[in-house]
């Protein structure tokens, strides 16, 4: 997924307009990749607890070995989330990744 489709999917689920919310996007990811530069954990529910295992300098910048852990989804929850009653457990967000 690149930032073009997270803005995109970002509107399509919170009904805001691109022009609100791809600024709101920009100052998250930016906001993420400071507090992983700076070796912090994130725990960002339902994103999962991201701790940083080891880093290491190289030419063209940091490289970071992660741990990702993502809480257990239910099928209720997985319906709840995605708002539709009839849809699978399969989280919308990585169908639209792989489309292409």
């Amino acid at each position: 997924m690149n930032k073009k489709e997270l803005v995109g999917l970002a509107v399509e689920r919170s009904g805001v307009k691109k022009k609100d919310a791809k600024p709101v996007v920009e100052a998250v990811l930016a906001l993420l990749g400071e507090a992983v530069a700076g070796g912090r954990e994130l725990n960002l529910k339902p994103f999962g607890k991201l701790r940083i295992n080891r880093s290491q300098e190289r030419s063209n910048g940091k490289v970071f070995v992660c741990k990702l852990r993502q809480p257990a989804v239910t099928k209720n929850a997985a319906v709840e989330n995605s708002g539709e009653a009839g849809n699978s457990s399969k989280d919308p967000l990585a169908e639209a990744a792989s489309d292409g």
